[in-house]
């Protein structure tokens, strides 16, 4: 009988090998391609500056702090400073804004030696050093971080409305006795030069997030 032929070695080689390896490739192609599209954008927003004004200086001022010690404007050079308005009677807005200062004291607590903050007091013939300190310790500040601010009226006036341009007119006197004070909640930004450079709304947690941004910025851009 005839051998029969060797199916076995005519057959093709297997294409199975190649066909993996054009299905990695194309998987590879696929995920430089999502994440590029991805990761190049994501830092170009990143690296972009934020846009902030300059309001020039904050003149020479002094006042007293929560510890009963001088307080000027010289505390505010070398580092940035994020400015806010409070009175320790206020029972409506102040409460939460000191708590988004709060806030933004815990979320830079890596750059403490360069973002440091401030609480000015509009209600300041009442918010004796100690009313301040009390109030500090009930929101857990940084004593070497954040510091709270009494001083003359007419000192405060001057620097509240003139230099940071906030409210700070008392009208009248609720039927409980707390006054009533013309405020918002608007934080201020001060850079490492002394300069007043934004406002940002503390209602809007997107402004509250480019605060914190820009303060990055400024702390890595002092020079």
């Amino acid at each position: 009988m005839a051998n029969l032929p060797d199916d076995t070695a005519s057959e093709p080689p297997s294409a199975g090998v190649p066909g993996r390896r054009l299905l990695v490739g194309l998987l590879v192609l696929l995920v430089v391609a999502v994440g590029g599209g991805i990761l190049i954008p994501a830092l170009s927003c990143k690296a972009a500056p934020p846009e902030l004004d300059d309001f020039g200086a904050v003149p020479a001022f002094q006042l007293t702090d929560e510890r009963g010690q001088a307080f000027t404007q010289e505390a505010l050079q070398g580092n940035v400073t994020v400015v806010s308005f409070i009175f320790t009677r206020c029972d409506s807005i102040c409460p939460v804004t000191t708590m988004k200062m709060q806030g933004i004291q815990e979320k830079t607590f890596d750059v403490a030696d360069q973002v440091k903050l401030l609480s000015i007091s509009i209600d300041p013939t009442y918010d004796t050093p100690a009313r301040l300190a009390e109030y500090a310790q009930r929101y857990k500040a940084d004593a070497a971080r954040w510091r709270f601010v009494t001083g003359p009226y007419d000192a405060i006036h001057a620097l509240v409305e003139s230099t940071f341009q906030q409210n700070m007119q008392r009208e009248g006197t609720s039927a409980g006795g707390m006054p009533s004070i013309a405020h918002n909640g608007y934080f201020a930004l001060v850079d490492s030069h002394g300069h007043f450079r934004m406002s940002y709304d503390s209602r809007d947690i997107h402004k509250l997030d480019e605060l914190i941004r820009a303060a990055r910025h400024l702390a890595r851009n002092r020079d």
